[in-house]
């Protein structure tokens, strides 16, 4: 029964690591995490769970450009309608 468990938690924390980017790993290094998840058995996934992953928090995230409504780009792009237009 426990090695069942084990196989199990060790498959999910495998494949948690692989769909995760580089970004939200302790370390920077996914292999670290793969010895540590294979070669510790149990106690490597539930290191990995508990220290191995940043929370979405801590990732830093390039801020978001504001938001243009329509009439925005409209006058960027031809001008305000109180502006002579050029010829």
């Amino acid at each position: 029964m426990v090695l069942l468990l084990e196989i199990a938690l060790d498959a999910v924390a495998l494949v948690d690591l692989y769909r995760r980017p580089v970004a939200t790993v302790t370390f920077g290094n996914k292999w670290i995490w793969v010895a540590v998840i294979v070669l510790i058995n149990l106690i490597g996934a539930i290191l990995y769970f508990a220290i191995g992953r940043k929370s979405a928090q801590t990732v830093e995230r390039p801020a978001a450009e504001p938001k243009r409504s329509s009439a925005d780009i409209a006058d960027a792009l031809y001008g305000t309608p109180d502006e002579p237009k050029q010829q």
